[in-house]
């Protein structure tokens, strides 16, 4: 079933700004036009590492679909790169491979979810938007995996550190944050407003030390806040 044209939008404004990087031609221009049928705005494909960090620096889209095998590098690297040159960018994986190494190698560089080849056309589409309004996004299984490994890493480091003072609001906030909420979700849940929520998570932010929404999650995982 193909997503209505208007649904190709993040929590109902313009519509969402996508780029494919993928080193396959057919399969690369084959997503790209798919999408671009849906209704999403696809701004640019690139075939490699330094081609997606370049045209990120031009067009900064909104989401990035990533392969995991590129000539000149790996996703990861193309991540890094990606996240460097558009810090706003999220990015998805779309990778043939589901292997635990290559999901959480992604996800530790920076990615917002996981998805496998293998999904349909309306999963690929409804990651898309799920991602641009700030969610984590990942194929069936791969979510616990990724759970457990932050969870294994928090236990590993101690439970003894001094952890930041943050508010309760902000703790609620990061709740909702790491349940893969977007601020106009949260807004509404709370019964704040979006500038409100926005303003909680920038401090949260600061006083965690974290660069974005995807370190927060990480975070709020790693410390049992996401129950």
């Amino acid at each position: 079933m193909r997503i209505e044209r208007s649904e190709a939008r993040s929590e109902a404004g313009p519509p969402v700004k996508i780029m494919v990087v993928d080193d396959h031609p057919i399969w690369r221009e084959g997503v790209a036009r798919d999408l671009a049928e849906d209704g999403f705005d696809v701004v640019a494909t690139a075939d490699g590492v330094r081609a997606a960090a370049a045209r990120a620096a031009a067009v900064r889209p909104d989401v990035v679909l990533m392969d995991m095998q590129l000539p000149d590098g790996t996703g990861v690297d193309a991540t890094l790169a990606v996240l460097e040159a558009s810090p706003t960018t999220r990015v998805l994986v779309l990778s043939a491979s589901a292997e635990r190494d290559d999901v959480l190698a992604a996800v530790k560089s920076g990615a917002s979810g996981y998805l496998v080849k293998s999904a349909s056309r309306t999963e690929l589409v409804d990651a898309v938007v799920a991602t641009a309004d700030g969610q984590a996004v990942f194929t069936p299984g791969l979510a616990g995996l990724v759970l457990g490994e932050f969870r294994r890493i928090a236990g590993d480091t101690g439970r003894d550190e001094q952890t930041p003072v943050i508010t309760e609001r902000e703790t609620e906030v990061l709740r909702l944050v790491a349940k893969g909420l977007s601020a106009r979700q949260i807004a509404t849940r709370l019964g704040l407003s979006h500038r409100t929520v926005e303003n909680h998570v920038q401090s949260t932010l600061r006083k965690l030390q974290l660069a974005n929404r995807v370190e927060l999650t990480r975070y709020a995982i790693e410390h049992g806040l996401d129950e």
